[in-house]
């Protein structure tokens, strides 16, 4: 299995060490030509999601990787990666990839200030979840599942091939919510 980790900014090492660890091969797409090579799955890390969309533009990755994900590419988006798959973004701003059917509330845990960690359950299993600078999902479709909540705010979504979570997994010792992403591929 090889997965692509969006590597035009933000915390891209993070996941793919933990894709090493996991005995998966990870590669980093800088770009458009290393989306040309066969890859089984996507992630987008955490990072400042306008500043990932411009440069999505300027590397002329954003369309191609929109089809992909569009055609059912498995895609896991943490953090800033969650805001880059809204269909909404609250308060304004324009949708990146646009295929996840919520609305995101963007830096809605306060300023880098206001990072925490906390335990809560993911898919019926407890795990840590840091949140830095962080999104939550103000509302979701009904043909999403939501998979995690804290404070009754929505932090880690599914809906068909796509995967996104408000906190970053790739920053605990972990691995659920990897295996959760690793089987949805293998099931696709």
């Amino acid at each position: 299995m090889r997965i692509g980790v969006l590597a035009v900014q933000g915390a891209f090492a993070e996941h793919i060490n933990k894709l090493r660890q996991l005995g998966i091969e990870g590669f980093e797409i800088r770009k458009a030509e290393d989306i040309k090579e066969k890859f089984d799955g996507l992630i987008l890390p955490g990072g400042e999601s306008t500043s990932m969309r411009k440069l999505l533009n300027e590397l002329g990755l954003l369309e191609p990787l929109k089809a992909m994900i569009k055609g059912g590419m498995p895609v896991f988006g943490t953090c800033a990666g969650m805001i880059l798959l809204a269909k909404e973004i609250s308060g304004g701003g324009t949708p990146c990839f646009g295929t996840l059917d919520i609305t995101v509330k963007r830096n809605a845990y306060g300023r880098q200030l206001g990072s925490f960690r906390c335990v809560e359950k993911f898919a019926d299993r407890e795990i840590e979840m840091p949140f830095i600078r962080a999104p939550y999902a103000v509302n979701a479709d009904e043909n999403v599942t939501v998979l995690a909540e804290h404070d009754n705010k929505i932090v880690a979504v599914r809906q068909g091939s796509q995967l996104a979570a408000a906190f970053h997994p790739e920053l605990t010792e972990d691995t659920a919510v990897y295996e959760y992403f690793l089987e949805m591929i293998g099931k696709v």
